[in-house]
């Protein structure tokens, strides 16, 4: 059986500046190269899940733009459905603005068309929802849609994975509702320390992270703490790292690994995502994964 996760989420261009440093404040360098590669969160998950063999269909919205035709097409050719991607009038699609330099990056994102991802256009879309083994978020799109996401998976009893980025305020409630969150190391400790969660919901909350730690591995946090140990690649571009964690573990999950086996399967697609440059141009398919993970690595 072929799993279907949906994904809610953001799509953006990544216009990506490769250069040997990163300027500091009010200084001008000169860049090696520049590029514009698909992205967004929510887009760079889907990919990564669609590429292992899952069924991916996307919930959000583009631009009527150059970009957001281009960022449709994208997807549309990784083999995701996009009937339910929207595209809003007189509206920029979002971008991202990536600075790449020594395998590292910093990057501005402008929301754009993703901001107009309602909870209206998110509740019109339940049967898809209702239909899928994993829903699969982020906070690139306003956060109430999120909730009425999440509040449909539940009704319906499907699983649901939020990566927390970029870490905010989650509701009141929130947290009992979604099975696993995947924050790296700075996001869990914003995510204990800025939010106003009883100690009950810290405990619980404590039991569903899955904590990405790059090139140390992931730490699973269940009835005791689990380290998974990663792998020192040659990195080329860390962004969508992340990103392939997430689709790699959404992926995993709903073909009925268990949850360290499937932390082990995601770890190893983000480490080979790493290796290429681009968020999505990385990351491998199911092949690619079951070779690496034969190896000596």
């Amino acid at each position: 059986m072929i799993p279907r996760i949906t994904v809610i989420g953001s799509i953006n261009m990544d216009l990506v500046t490769k250069t040997n440093r990163v300027p500091q404040r009010g200084e001008t360098v000169l860049g090696e190269s520049f590029y514009t590669i698909p992205g967004g969160k929510g887009a760079n998950q889907a990919v990564a899940a669609a590429r292992l063999g899952a069924r991916v269909e996307f919930i959000g919205c583009v631009g009527d733009d150059a970009f957001g035709h281009e960022l449709k097409e994208n997807l549309q050719n990784e083999g995701i459905k996009v009937d339910y991607i929207e595209t809003i009038p007189h509206t920029s699609s979002g971008i991202a603005s990536i600075t790449l330099s020594d395998g590292e990056n910093s990057i501005v994102v402008v929301p754009g068309a993703n901001y107009f991802l309602t909870p209206e256009i998110v509740e019109k879309n339940e049967t898809v929802i209702a239909e899928s083994n994993i829903l699969l978020l982020q906070l690139e799109i306003p956060i109430n849609s999120v909730v009425k996401a999440v509040s449909l998976a539940k009704k319906h009893n499907v699983k649901v994975i939020l990566n927390p980025a970029p870490i905010q305020k989650l509701p009141t409630g929130m947290v009992e509702l979604i099975d696993y969150f995947t924050p790296n190391e700075h996001e869990k400790e914003l995510l204990f320390s800025s939010l106003e969660i009883k100690t009950k919901e810290k405990e619980s909350l404590q039991r569903k992270c899955i904590v990405t730690q790059g090139a140390r591995g992931v730490t699973i946090f269940q009835e005791k703490e689990i380290q998974i140990e990663g792998y020192k690649m040659k990195a080329v571009d860390t962004t969508g790292a992340g990103d392939t964690f997430n689709g790699a573990l959404a992926y995993s999950l709903s073909i009925g690994k268990n949850l360290e086996e499937a932390c082990r399967f995601a770890n190893a697609a983000a480490a080979i995502s790493v290796t290429k440059l681009g968020a999505q141009s990385g990351m491998p398919y199911r092949k690619d994964i079951e070779k690496f993970l034969e190896s000596d690595f």
